[in-house]
């Protein structure tokens, strides 16, 4: 940030905060410090240090020092929140990634001490219609297609499976299953005709959302 855009951001004179610097930097007066970029910590460390400026310097550093100790608190805050969102997130995806799931309804070496209830993912995947042969001019091999997707959306529905047993509190899933739906959608066009949309494949991972504990 530069001095113009560090003063508006903090509503303060850019003039008294160039003068501050010369006099911290120790830098001579031609010195074009408006074209300097200064690092984020080294804005927020030079805004402590021209508090202590304002208070020697200036005979209204009192409102001015409210201002500024208003900015700088609602800064604070925001980074505490985006550090605690991060840790939240980082410990959400640790949760997930050692969830253990199984199509079974034990763990070898563990004992389920909660069972939470039926939980499901879900997820679903379009694809354009073979336009080969008598009618059409272009061909999508669908079964190719389908095969290359099976897998994405088998493994998102699991993702979305783990997430609702997470929201419960759980760190397994038992009895896993899939569910698959092929829909064949059409519509009426404006001639008279028929129009074929894409098809649309689906996948429901089911389970049990349970809380498991090692075995002593």
């Amino acid at each position: 940030m530069r001095i113009i855009e560090i003063a508006q951001f903090f509503y303060i004179d850019p003039s008294q905060f160039k003068d501050y610097l010369k006099n911290k930097l120790n830098l001579s007066d031609n010195v074009d410090l408006y074209s300097v970029d200064f690092r984020e910590n080294d804005v927020l460390k030079h805004i402590e240090g021209f508090k202590e400026y304002l208070q020697t310097n200036d005979p209204y550093h009192e409102e001015k020092l409210k201002v500024l100790n208003e900015k700088l608190d609602r800064i604070k805050k925001a980074k505490q929140k985006a550090l605690a969102e991060s840790q939240a997130k980082e410990e959400k995806q640790r949760a997930l990634a050692s969830m253990l799931i199984t199509s079974g309804f034990s763990f070898d070496g563990y004992k389920i001490t909660k069972y939470s209830g039926y939980i499901s993912g879900d997820d679903a995947i379009q694809i354009d219609r073979g336009t080969d042969g008598i009618f059409f001019s272009k061909a999508t091999d669908v079964g190719q297609a389908l095969t290359d997707s099976l897998v994405k959306i088998r493994r998102r529905a699991l993702q979305e499976l783990k997430e609702a047993a997470y929201d419960l509190g759980c760190n397994a899933v038992i009895g896993v299953d899939f569910d698959y739906i092929t829909l064949d959608p059409e519509t009426a066009n404006s001639k008279g005709g028929t129009t074929y949309l894409p098809y649309v494949f689906c996948v429901t991972a089911n389970g049990n959302a349970v809380v498991i504990e090692k075995d002593e």
